[in-house]
C-alpha cells in the first residue's frame, strides 16, 4: 500500500518510516503508528507519523495493516 495516503493508514498499524535525520541515507525505522500528524489526505513525500516508540518520520512502506 501506498504511505503518501492518509486513508492507507490507521492508529495501531506496522510501518516502515524515514526519520527527518535519516533522509540523506534513507535508512527506514519500523514501528507502529501511535498518531497521524499529516493533515491533508496525499503527501507526496509520505504521510507524518508518530510511532509508538515516539520517534516521528515519513511513512515509506506498509507492512501490516491489521491493527
Amino acid at each position: 500500500m501506498e504511505g503518501t495516503r492518509r486513508s492507507n493508514i490507521l492508529d495501531g498499524m506496522q510501518v516502515r518510516v524515514v526519520c527527518k535525520q535519516d533522509q540523506r541515507s534513507g535508512r527506514l525505522t519500523e514501528g507502529i503508528v501511535r498518531s497521524i500528524l499529516t493533515n491533508s489526505p496525499n503527501h507526496t513525500h509520505g504521510i507524518k507519523v508518530r510511532l509508538d516508540n515516539g520517534l516521528v518520520g515519513r511513512v515509506k512502506e506498509i507492512i501490516n495493516s491489521e491493527s
